[in-house]
C-alpha cells in the first residue's frame, strides 16, 4: 500500500460535518466494543451489527455503511491485538480494549467518496453533507487508477483535516549492493554510531522546543475555562506539539533511508523501549530520540531494498570486547572501552555497534540472505 496524504480546504459547515461524521465512528466503534464485552460478539457479528445501529440511530445512518463496517473494524482490531497479547504470553498489561473518546478520523472503503479527474478535489457522498473539498499538495494521486484506492481515510489534527489515500500498488527499489555491512547502536549522546565509527547527531527536537511549549502550557493553565482565549491557547499547544512530532517523523525517515541505502546488512539491537522508559531520569531524553520509529522505517526500507535486517540480544554489547571477548565492566557515565587483556582503546557506543555486527553475523552467516530478517 502506498499513503498519499493531503490538506483539505472547506468550509466551517464542512468542517462540522467531518466532525460529525468521527463522532459517528467512534459511537460505532464503542457500541460494537459492549457488545463484544456482554456477549462475546465475532467479527462477523460486529460487522452485522453496524445494521442494526443504522436503524436505531437515525444519525449513525447518515454514514456511508462501508465506513460504519470500517469502525465496526476498529473494534474487532483492538479486540485482536488483546487475544493476540494474551495467546503470546506478553508480560504486563494485555490492552484489554478500551471505549474512545478521542477519535480523530474516519475511513471510507471504495464507497461514499468520488475524486475529480483533475486529482485536485473529493467529494464525500454519504448523508454526513461534507461535499466537495479541495486537496492541497503535490502529490500525482490521479495517475493511479480508482479501482487500486481501497481506503480514504479524513484525519482532524492540530492544523488542520487531512486526507490520506491508500493506494493498492507493488513497490520495489533497485538495491545497488555496496558490499558494507554494518551494525549500529543507537544512543543518546549520539542518535546512532555504527560499526564503522561513523555517529549520527541527536537532533533533540524536543528539548530544544521545550521552552516554546512551556511558556504556551502556561499561558494556557491562565485561560478561563470553556473560553475562546482557552480554545485559542490550547489550539498553539496542539499545533508547536505537532510541529515536534513532524520533526522526528521526518528524522527517522530519512535516516532510516540514508542508513538501507549504504549498507547490505544491518544490525540493531532488540532493546525493551517500553522497560527503558521507566527510568525517570532517562525517559524524556529518551522519547524525544525516538529510535522505535526510525526501527521501525529501517524495517520498512529494508524490506523495499530487500535486504536483511538482523535484531540481536542487547547483552553485553557494551561490557564485552569488540576485539577479543573479554569482559570490561563499566557504567553508563564511562564513555570509553577500554580493554585491559589486548589494549583496544574505543569509544563506548563503537565498541558496541561492532559487538552488535559480530553477534548478527554469527545468527545469519557472512553471506546473509535474500530476504529481510526482523526479530
Amino acid at each position: 500500500m502506498l499513503i498519499y496524504e493531503y490538506k483539505l480546504d472547506g468550509n466551517k459547515t464542512q468542517y462540522a460535518a467531518i466532525d460529525e461524521a468521527i463522532r459517528i465512528v467512534q459511537f460505532i466503534r464503542n457500541k460494537c466494543l459492549r457488545l463484544w464485552m456482554d456477549e462475546h460478539a465475532t467479527k462477523n457479528d460486529l460487522q452485522c451489527y453496524c445494521a442494526v445501529l443504522a436503524k436505531s440511530f437515525p444519525f449513525a445512518s447518515s454514514l456511508n455503511s462501508q465506513a460504519r463496517q470500517a469502525s465496526a473494524d476498529r473494534a474487532w482490531s483492538a479486540i485482536a491485538r488483546f487475544y493476540d497479547n494474551c495467546k503470546a504470553k506478553k508480560p504486563g498489561k494485555k490492552g484489554y480494549p478500551k471505549f474512545q473518546k478521542d477519535n480523530r478520523s474516519v475511513e471510507f472503503k471504495t464507497t461514499g467518496w468520488k475524486l475529480d479527474p483533475d486529482g485536485r478535489h473529493i467529494t464525500f457522498t454519504d448523508g454526513c453533507g461534507i461535499g466537495r473539498l479541495r486537496l492541497i499538495g503535490t502529490r500525482d494521486i490521479e495517475t493511479f487508477p480508482v479501482k487500486q484506492i481501497k481506503r480514504v481515510r479524513i484525519i482532524k489534527r492540530a492544523n488542520g483535516y487531512y486526507v490520506q489515500f491508500a493506494a493498492q500498488t507493488d513497490r520495489h527499489i533497485e538495491h545497488a549492493p555496496t558490499g558494507k555491512q554494518v551494525g549500529i547502536d543507537v544512543g543518546l549522546k549520539a542518535f546512532y554510531t555504527d560499526s564503522e565509527g561513523a555517529t549520527v547527531e541527536n537532533p533533540r527536537h524536543y528539548r530544544k522546543a521545550e521552552k516554546r511549549l512551556k511558556r504556551l502550557q502556561r499561558r494556557l493553565s491562565k485561560k478561563q475555562k470553556r473560553s475562546a482565549n482557552r480554545k485559542k491557547a490550547r489550539q498553539a499547544v496542539a499545533k508547536a506539539h505537532l510541529k515536534v512530532q513532524r520533526q522526528r517523523e521526518d528524522f527517522a525517515r530519512k535516516a532510516a533511508n540514508t542508513l538501507v541505502s549504504s549498507h547490505d546488512l544491518i544490525a540493531f539491537e532488540e532493546l525493551q523501549i517500553r522497560n527503558m522508559v521507566r527510568n525517570r531520569h532517562l525517559s524524556k531524553s529518551i522519547h524525544d530520540a525516538g529510535w522505535g520509529r526510525f526501527l521501525l522505517w529501517v524495517n520498512y526500507y529494508a524490506a523495499l531494498h530487500g535486504i536483511p535486517v538482523v535484531a540481536v540480544s542487547p547483552q553485553f554489547t557494551s561490557q564485552n570486547c569488540s576485539a577479543c571477548g573479554m569482559l570490561v565492566k563499566k557504567s553508563l557515565s564511562v564513555r570509553t572501552h577500554i580493554c585491559t587483556r589486548c589494549g583496544v582503546v574505543l569509544d563506548r557506543d563503537h565498541n558496541a555497534a561492532l559487538n552488535i555486527l559480530q553477534k548478527a553475523l554469527s545468527t545469519i552467516g557472512h553471506m546473509g540472505t535474500d530476504a529481510p530478517l526482523s526479530a
